[in-house]
């Protein structure tokens, strides 16, 4: 059975953003994977990285994040974009959790990544109009930075991501074509895990 990791960040239950996490624990359970969910706003994370924490002291709730990506064969990241980037909890999660000696070591050469086995899938929604962004070099800054940038770091190079724009203005219909988007790839990436 193949563990299937789903970190989160949306304050709003009843969003856009929470209905991609339910299509895409849907769509993992229909091939038969085991779902974690981290529903980070929720579980009320603090995302604030302590001097304590940088020294390397991790506390409970870290070493069983920790934990949780290391049982995952796939990782599935939903979150709004926000200002160009990642909602602060999100961002606060990732500061807390990839942390030196788990997600990355530093030798004499430089800094390697740790997650080399890892596989990602982003599903990232935004009110703007997804073409603006590609033509204003938006979406490549986020994939450089956001998407492959961190993770690339940490050693994960099997990545897949997709912007769903202009959530504000588009039907029923359009809404749910993206959830079955989103589900389609779901078990596609599963599967070839």
């Amino acid at each position: 059975m193949k563990n299937h990791l789903i970190i989160f960040a949306h304050p709003n239950p009843t969003s856009f953003t929470s209905a991609m996490v339910e299509r895409v624990v849907a769509a993992s359970r229909q091939v038969g994977a085991k779902v974690v969910i981290r529903d980070l706003y929720a579980m009320n994370f603090n995302p604030v990285l302590s001097a304590v924490e940088m020294n390397g002291e991790l506390s409970s709730e870290i070493l069983q994040e920790q934990q949780y990506i290391r049982d995952a064969d796939f990782i599935t990241l939903i979150y709004p974009l926000w200002w160009m980037g990642f909602p602060a909890i999100l961002k606060g999660y990732l500061d807390r959790v990839l942390s030196h000696g788990f997600a990355y070591k530093t030798d004499a050469k430089g800094s390697v990544g740790l997650l080399q086995s890892k596989k990602i899938q982003q599903f990232i929604n935004m009110g703007s109009n997804e073409a603006e962004y590609q033509a204003n070099g938006y979406a490549k800054a986020l994939d450089i930075c956001l998407v492959n940038g961190l993770f690339n770091f940490c050693g994960i190079t099997e990545i897949e991501h997709r912007l769903f724009g202009r959530l504000y203005g588009i039907t029923d219909a359009e809404r749910q074509a993206m959830l079955d988007d989103v589900a389609e790839k779901t078990v596609k990436n599963l599967t070839a895990v």
